[in-house]
């Protein structure tokens, strides 16, 4: 790599594409408050990989819920790329998302009557993207998974690993800042886990996408470049590689 690409790269892992300051969300129950997340502040910068653990009920799916701004805060802000999601309507939060963050869930939410391909295309269509353009990111996405044989296969057809790098294709296409993935290998056995984990990680250094990742797994989490604990609502430790 010459100096130049090595500078460009250096400058681009400083770039914070994703933070929160003092967030914390709160539910009603009954007569009394349910404080899920409490104070809770990081940043994320590109290329980084960042694991989330807990026990269940700890906060973390509602952690990366709110980051991804499919949920509002009780308190604090999120930004993504520096700008403010509470600054924004509905409508532009649900734009904003679209355009910068991809999410892999434990199930892969893929849709039965469409192939692999066209599965993958489905964000960039709702970007408006032009035919032609979305089957050319599509399958080069499938490609960088391992599934382009697969493309003309619907999600019955393929195994749960399958469907699961088809679902990471998905996040991706749309080239986010960030991805965020909830227990993304939850339903999968550990050599199928470990293989999708692989997947992601390549991508990860290869796009240099951001990985927030909600996880069990201790192994998976010593592969992230940091762990972040959280204990009923609260970040107990920050754990650097």
């Amino acid at each position: 790599m010459n100096k130049n690409n090595e500078k460009n790269n250096q400058e681009i892992n400083q770039e914070i594409v994703l933070s929160c300051t003092g967030l914390g969300r709160s539910f009603n129950d009954g007569n009394r408050t349910v404080d899920v997340l409490k104070e809770v502040s990081l940043e994320v910068k590109a290329a980084e990989s960042l694991a989330v653990m807990g026990s269940s009920g700890s906060g973390k799916t509602t952690l990366l819920y709110l980051l991804g701004g499919l949920d509002q805060p009780s308190k604090g802000e999120v930004c993504v790329k520096g700008l403010p999601l509470q600054s924004l309507s509905r409508r532009q939060i649900e734009v904003w998302r679209n355009q910068h963050l991809g999410f892999i869930y434990q199930l892969h939410h893929l849709l039965p009557e469409f192939s692999a391909l066209e599965n993958v295309m489905m964000p960039l269509w709702i970007q408006k993207k032009s035919t032609k353009m979305a089957k050319a990111q599509a399958l080069r996405l499938l490609d960088q998974v391992g599934l382009s044989h697969r493309a003309g296969h619907r999600p019955g057809e393929l195994s749960g690993g399958e469907r699961q790098r088809v679902a990471i294709a998905r996040a991706l296409v749309t080239e986010p800042v960030c991805v965020l993935a909830d227990e993304p290998t939850g339903n999968l056995d550990q050599e199928t886990a470990a293989q999708v984990m692989e997947v992601m990680q390549a991508l990860n250094r290869e796009l240099h996408t951001s990985f927030i990742v909600v996880t069990h797994d201790i192994e998976i989490a010593a592969k992230m470049d940091r762990t972040l604990v959280l204990d009923r609502g609260e970040v107990q430790y920050k754990k650097n590689k």
